[in-house]
C-alpha cells in the first residue's frame, strides 16, 4: 500500500533527523567548551587568507557554533512541518473503510494527519528538506575542515591534529596528513550530488513514482 510505505520513509526521515539534530548539539558544545579554553588566545582574523584584524581563539569557533545552531533550527523546523501520518490515504484517494486516521497518527506520535492523499502518497518533500538541511550542515562541516587542514599546515602552525585523526607520510617523515578533514571535506561534495539526484527524481514523479520511491530511500540512506 501506497500510504505503508509513505509511511516507512516518512518515520525514516524524522528519526534520523532528530539523530543527527543531537550530533549537533554535542558538536555545538564541544565548540563551545574549547571557546571557553581560549577566550586569551589571540589568532589573525583573515580576509583573502590574509592577516586582516586580530581576534580570539574564542570568537572564531563560536562562528562555528552559530553555523551549527541554525542547522539545528532548520532540522527542527522541518521535523514539525513534516510530523504529520499518511496513514488511511490506501492508494491515492483513501478508503472506503470507517477508520479514524488522527487515533492512528496519535498512537504513532504524528502530531496530525496529512490533507490530501494523492499529494500524501507521491510527496517525497520532507526527504528534499533533510537532504538539503544536511548538504548545508556538510557545507559548514567542510568550511571547518578546510580551516583545521589549513591551520594544521607547515606553513601556518596554528593548530597540531592528533595521530588519532592524521596519518604520516611512508616517504617524507616530516608530513602529517590532516585526514580526517579532508575526508570530511570530501564527501560534502557526494552529500550535494545526492540531493541533486532526488531532485532530478521527484521532476519525473508522474510517470514513475514508484521507482521514485526506491530510488528516494537510498539516497537519504547513503546521505544519513
Amino acid at each position: 500500500r501506497n500510504d505503508q510505505v509513505a509511511l516507512d520513509f516518512r518515520l525514516y526521515v524524522l528519526r534520523n533527523s532528530k539523530k543527527i539534530s543531537f550530533l549537533i548539539i554535542d558538536l555545538i558544545k564541544t565548540l563551545i567548551t574549547l571557546s571557553k579554553e581560549h577566550k586569551e588566545t589571540i589568532l589573525p582574523g583573515m580576509t583573502h587568507l590574509q592577516h586582516a584584524q586580530p581576534i580570539s581563539f574564542s570568537y572564531h569557533m563560536l562562528a562555528y557554533t552559530s553555523m551549527f545552531k541554525r542547522d539545528v533550527e532548520r532540522f527542527e523546523s522541518s521535523y514539525e512541518r513534516n510530523n504529520y501520518s499518511p496513514l488511511g490515504c490506501a492508494a491515492l484517494a483513501g478508503t472506503p473503510h470507517n477508520i479514524d486516521r488522527e487515533i492512528v497518527a496519535k498512537e504513532l506520535g504524528f502530531k496530525g494527519v496529512t490533507q490530501n492523499c494523492l499529494d500524501t502518497v507521491s510527496d517525497r518533500d520532507f526527504a528534499l528538506e533533510i537532504l538539503f538541511n544536511i548538504a548545508t550542515l556538510m557545507m559548514h562541516i567542510s568550511r571547518l575542515s578546510e580551516e583545521l587542514i589549513i591551520w594544521s599546515s607547515y606553513e601556518f602552525k596554528f593548530i597540531i591534529i592528533s595521530d588519532d585523526y592524521s596519518t604520516g607520510s611512508s616517504i617524507m617523515p616530516q608530513k602529517k596528513n590532516p585526514d580526517v578533514p579532508e575526508l570530511l571535506r570530501g564527501k560534502t561534495g557526494r552529500v550535494y550530488g545526492n540531493l541533486i539526484s532526488l531532485l532530478t527524481i521527484m521532476k519525473k514523479r508522474p510517470s514513475k513514482v514508484k521507482v521514485a520511491k526506491k530510488i528516494a530511500k537510498k539516497v537519504i540512506k547513503k546521505s544519513s
